[in-house]
């Protein structure tokens, strides 16, 4: 799986409640299907951070980052929405060529 991929599975989680890693990908999986391995679901949670686009919730019990709770941040969430509109123009124009959508 891309990286973007791992974070944009982690924002469309995380736009609806706070969680923790595990928790995470708990959600990814019943979204997808598949879990993300420990290192693409921690490496899109640290870029994610990085970038601003989530923030731990309140005060870890552990230091560790797979115990700490992320919710997603209002630049998350712009970001979020922006690429999920683009996913369904992409995805509407697939299924118009593939003749299973209207033109």
């Amino acid at each position: 799986m891309h990286s973007n991929d791992a974070q944009m599975l982690v924002l469309t989680v995380l736009a609806d409640r706070p969680l923790h890693g595990y928790a995470i990908n708990t959600a990814i999986e019943e979204l997808t299907g598949r879990r993300l391995g420990p290192g693409s679901l921690y490496g899109a949670l640290s870029r994610l951070e990085t970038r601003g686009l989530i923030e731990p919730a309140g005060q870890a019990a552990a230091p560790q980052e797979r115990h700490r709770t992320m919710r997603i941040t209002g630049p998350g969430r712009e970001a979020l929405q922006a690429e999920l509109e683009q996913m369904a123009r992409v995805s509407q124009a697939g299924l118009r060529a593939l003749g299973i959508a209207p033109a």
